[in-house]
């Protein structure tokens, strides 16, 4: 079933991480599972930037048009999945260095499961105050860690020592990913593909 893993990964990380050791499910389960879980912050932006708007401090509300909302959440949606299937190559090409040999499904997993928490936290996004969202994103983005280093050693089968630097290594290249995305969007904005606001 797809997103059978969501409960676990909350209340058990590591029994969950064994168990989708164990069952290995296909590349197009854990391609479904990323396409899914994306689809929580982008349709939530969107409706946060269209419809409710907004606080960032003290001042008006900040609005979107629907069409400049709905573009920047398809470009979101898939800069999401890409960084996801990105990181999954990366974390591919890293395992030689650490004596792992994962396939690209079980890598594709690790990046899958560990993105898990940061797409959650865009349920936060229908509550648009800016301090809210960042509060919420920094304690995603911390289970997101917790979950790589729990699982790296268990789903690339290489001891704990060796796990931790290499999830060290993974979330380097996750950050470098990230500032990739967001260098791409400034030089998309600067080209005039920005946000349009609402009068």
């Amino acid at each position: 079933m797809i997103l059978n893993h969501l409960w676990g990964l909350y209340a058990h990380p590591k029994e969950e991480w064994q168990d989708i050791e164990k069952r290995h499910e296909s590349l197009s389960h854990s391609l479904t599972h990323i396409l899914i879980i994306a689809l929580i912050p982008s349709l939530t932006s969107y409706y946060s930037a269209a419809h409710l708007g907004w606080s960032i401090g003290v001042g008006d509300l900040i609005k979107l048009t629907h069409e400049s909302a709905m573009m920047m959440s398809i470009a979101m949606y898939f800069a999401l999945i890409a960084g996801v299937v990105a990181l999954a190559y990366l974390i591919q090409w890293m395992a030689t260095t650490f004596d792992a040999k994962p396939t690209f499904t079980q890598s594709l997993e690790l990046a899958a499961y560990t993105a898990t928490p940061l797409f959650m936290v865009g349920f936060a996004a229908l509550y648009p105050v800016l301090w809210f969202v960042m509060l919420v994103g920094l304690a995603g983005l911390t289970y997101s860690v917790y979950l790589l280093y729990s699982g790296t050693p268990i789903i690339m089968h290489i001891p704990e020592e060796k796990g931790f630097i290499y999830a060290s290594s993974v979330v380097t290249c996750g950050l470098v990913l990230l500032v990739v995305i967001m260098a791409a969007s400034v030089i998309l904005w600067s080209m005039g593909l920005g946000p349009e606001y609402m009068a």
